[in-house]
């Protein structure tokens, strides 16, 4: 059966309640834009059509995969219509365009509405794509993947699907963006000044991230971040008016968000909402309430939780009919449709090429800017090899906190590479990690959009989220810090940069153990450590003092394909002089290597890791047949050849014991006999605290006579 454009046109556009469950809001109206950008009646026609075709894709592609979720792709489609089709700048030829606008879908379970506008977008997903939703490697897995070795799908730009992240993420896009303009743009040519948009749902805004990220976005007033809420009223278990009864609006409006109020399926008020948003630069970011249908067109559960899922599936030959699809014809796409999108791509080059121009022009009037960023958007910075032999030995003689050792190190690391910035929940200083002369970032005070030191407040989720947003929008390095008993707070935020394989974000984590001391057990961490190493795809750092901070920096910024975790001391640590600098720089770089050789027949090897590698070389120098290992990162040494990990670990050689100050678990993969914390500490002096949990050299060697 074949559909006009005109018959299909004539359906979509029966009415914003043509079909269901209506019911009324109060539009509050911020700005004379709203009433006056009408979208002309052709194009108003064509973006209700792909709407209603948007809204098949998703039905058909979620009835062949048995399961997906299709309230929110039914629901907000004609968000999608105007975003996609009116007022977002893009081009499908070069998706990684650095001045495109960005699109983030925070209601990850909604997938099917991402994957079925970047098709009718022409991107590259073909409709085979769409087919084999949720299918083992696919293009279109069940929730949005940004592109890594598993998944690469073009117009993907971040990695959602835990309800809040993505609108936390789209802050992280918009501060990046800001700090781009601030960087690189110059009073001749403009060369960045895009936009950032993400859609998300109620579960989204219950989620505190996104209170702690819109606060950060509204102190630092980013104007370029629109967030668009799909208000359909409703939430899993239950309508939501069960779990939430606040005034969002004016929830947002105290964080100093511009706040719209619309019918979600009225093109006219979306586009208006949308353009009124991005034209006014007004140093506050916009917060845009789509009132919609969840499950729109689907008669038999629309404006129900039961939209929400795939309760649909048998109703959608039904609900294709109801909103003009023929229901014989599956992944259903009008000719109408894609000559439409046609024009817009045509559209929108001609913004690119517009664009180029300025570029070309920017680029030959600011050759050093231009080769930064080049740098920059292809990750070119040196080697982890050239930073080694680039950076000065620390020179370090004396006991000295690793976190003091960082301090010098990240000085060194953001001369070497001036597109790494770094950011703190309120704790620079005390973790160091403050780039000296790198200026701060943000408004007012003495900040300014080019400064290299983001200040996060005491927000530890959002920074991490933030943190993601920075790598995924792919101009900068960016780590964060805070003292590692609180990477909890942020601790979903290191799961999906691990997943996504974001090797643009790093994390500086101080306190490391029980030697915090007289602040207690609330503050010193025992299994944190080796909570965060059964991250898969997260390397964890724990340095045994000041070269091996250094190598643990540098590999922090040149690893590509996933985050690092620097666990660094508050207290002292010794340094091993014994050796030089660059043998255990180069040693910390391959996660483990012989710290003190044996000088006679190899009896017993010692591992140990971050502060209680001085207990384990202290011990072992008097042991003729002891090696000590120092271990700063179990991960990458596990990736070394086996040539190289029997050449530290000889499997000739059984008796072997391991020392933290955490717990034990993780050590008995190399060690038969483990000195660990498996308990919590307490409140006294660090030094007290440690000696009562056993991390002391005699300690260490009672247990090894005991073997």
């Amino acid at each position: 059966m074949k559909f006009s454009m005109l018959a299909l046109a004539a359906t979509a556009l029966a009415g914003v309640h043509g079909f269901g469950i209506s019911r009324s809001f109060t539009p509050f109206q911020q700005s004379s834009v709203l009433s006056s950008a009408a979208v002309d009646v052709d194009t108003k026609a064509a973006l209700a059509t792909a709407a209603n075709e948007a809204r098949g894709l998703a039905m058909d592609s979620i009835r062949a995969a048995k399961s997906g979720h299709m309230g929110l792709p039914l629901g907000a489609a004609e968000v999608g219509a105007i975003l996609y089709g009116a007022e977002m700048t893009y081009n499908p030829k070069d998706p990684k365009w650095i001045n495109r606008d960005r699109f983030i879908l925070s209601a990850g379970h909604g997938s099917m509405f991402l994957y079925s506008w970047l098709n009718l977008a022409g991107f590259d997903l073909p409709i085979d794509e769409l087919k084999n939703f949720r299918q083992h490697h696919s293009m279109t897995p069940g929730h949005p993947e940004f592109p890594n070795s598993e998944h690469n799908t073009p117009g993907i730009e971040s990695t959602t699907g835990p309800l809040g992240q993505g609108v936390a993420n789209a802050v992280g896009f918009a501060a990046s963006e800001k700090m781009a303009e601030g960087v690189y743009n110059t009073d001749d040519h403009k060369i960045f000044g895009h936009n950032i948009f993400v859609l998300a749902g109620d579960g989204c805004f219950q989620e505190g991230v996104t209170s702690e990220a819109a606060c950060f976005a509204a102190h630092e007033k980013l104007d370029n971040l629109i967030v668009l809420y799909d208000a359909n009223e409703v939430t899993l278990d239950k309508m939501a008016e069960y779990t939430q009864s606040e005034d969002i609006l004016k929830r947002y409006e105290a964080y100093g968000w511009d706040v719209y109020d619309i019918d979600g399926h009225d093109l006219d008020a979306v586009q208006a909402a949308i353009a009124a948003a991005k034209s006014n630069k007004n140093g506050k970011p916009k917060f845009v309430k789509c009132n919609t249908i969840i499950g729109k067109g689907m008669e038999e559960t629309e404006g129900t939780n039961a939209a929400h899922g795939e309760a649909g599936v048998p109703y959608v030959d039904n609900a294709k009919k109801n909103i003009g699809l023929p229901a014989d014809e599956k992944w259903f796409v009008s000719e109408g449709t894609r000559s439409f999108f046609g024009d817009v791509q045509s559209k929108n080059e001609k913004i690119y090429d517009e664009w180029q121009s300025t570029f070309a022009a920017w680029k030959e009037a600011n050759p050093a800017l231009a080769t930064q960023l080049d740098n920059a958007v292809n990750d070119n910075i040196p080697s982890a090899q050239e930073m080694v032999d680039t950076i000065p030995a620390t020179g370090a003689e004396e006991p000295e906190a690793s976190r003091v050792s960082g301090k010098d190190a990240i000085q060194e690391i953001a001369k070497l590479v001036p597109h790494y910035v770094s950011g703190s929940a309120d704790l620079h200083g005390s973790c160091r990690n403050y780039i000296e002369g790198g200026g701060n970032f943000g408004a007012g005070f003495d900040k300014t959009y080019a400064g290299r030191n983001l200040y996060f407040g005491i927000r530890e989720h959002a920074m991490g989220s933030i943190l993601n947003g920075f790598a995924y929008h792919g101009l900068f390095k960016a780590s964060g810090s805070t003292f590692l008993v609180f990477v909890d707070y942020f601790r979903p935020t290191v799961r999906v940069a691990s997943l996504a394989e974001l090797g643009a974000v790093s994390y500086i984590l101080t306190h490391d153990s029980i030697g915090v001391g007289e602040d207690g057990p609330t503050h010193q961490p025992v299994e944190t450590v080796s909570g965060l190493r059964v991250i898969p795809n997260l390397d964890v750092y724990r340095p045994g003092d000041a070269e091996e901070t250094v190598a643990s920096m540098i590999h922090s910024v040149t690893r590509k394909d996933g985050p690092t975790a620097l666990i660094f001391s508050r207290q002292n640590i010794d340094q091993n002089t014994a050796l030089d600098y660059k043998t255990r720089r180069e040693g910390a770089l391959k996660g483990g290597y012989i710290a003190k050789e044996e000088t006679d027949e190899l009896d017993i090897i010692i591992i140990a890791t971050g502060s209680e590698v001085q207990h384990a070389i202290k011990v072992g120098a008097d042991m003729p047949g002891a090696r000590v290992v120092s271990m700063p990162c179990t991960s990458v040494f596990e990736k070394q050849s086996a040539e190289y990990k029997e050449s530290v670990l000889p499997s000739s050689c059984t008796k072997r014991i391991a020392m933290e100050a955490g717990v034990s678990d993780i050590w008995y993969k190399y060690a038969s006999k483990v000195i660990g914390v498996d308990r919590f500490g307490f409140s006294a002096p660090g030094d007290i605290v440690m000696s009562e949990l056993g991390m002391t050299a005699e300690n260490l060697k009672k247990e090894i006579d005991s073997m």
